[in-house]
């Protein structure tokens, strides 16, 4: 059987944090605010993953609550998410995402995204897509308040 899944994300940039997206630390005036590092990109990806097993969202598994994921690794939660899916007959077969961002530029940390997201699922790269884009200065992500991003995923059993 075959499942598609959609997750979508939003973080407020914000100063005195890393920008971390796709578990790339990204040189940046501002990061994204959030319990954990706040990557928007791979937080999408879990709730697009967790969505086609109709297994619930990444608050489910990881409270922003509960101390023991405050600052943790999204690439950690993801192959937790991984897991999850294993656990329950699931395989990911791809993912393809989309980061909201007008700035800074995305183009030279894409294809570390793209490892770091194959490597997390247990896949080839040839199996994931990253994309980005900017709003043309429309909206919270086109002001540089904050940035969201949209993965849809297949999975099997």
């Amino acid at each position: 059987m075959i499942r598609i899944g959609h997750g979508y994300d939003v973080h407020r940039l914000t100063e005195n944090r890393k920008l971390i997206i796709g578990g790339v630390d990204i040189p940046y005036e501002k990061g994204l605010l959030g319990h954990s590092d706040a990557d928007v990109l791979l937080h999408a990806i879990s709730d697009a993953l967790l969505g086609a097993a109709a297994l619930g969202d990444i608050g489910c598994f990881f409270s922003d609550n509960d101390e023991k994921y405050k600052d943790a690794d999204s690439l950690i939660l993801l192959k937790e998410v991984v897991k999850v899916l294993s656990d329950n007959g699931y395989s990911v077969v791809n993912i393809d995402c989309t980061l909201i961002a007008q700035k800074p530029k995305m183009r030279l940390y894409i294809e570390q995204m793209r490892k770091n997201i194959a490597d997390a699922c247990g896949i080839s790269v040839d199996f994931i897509s990253v994309k980005a884009t900017t709003e043309e200065g429309l909206g919270f992500s086109g002001s540089g308040e904050g940035m969201a991003a949209h993965a849809v995923c297949l999975i099997e059993n």
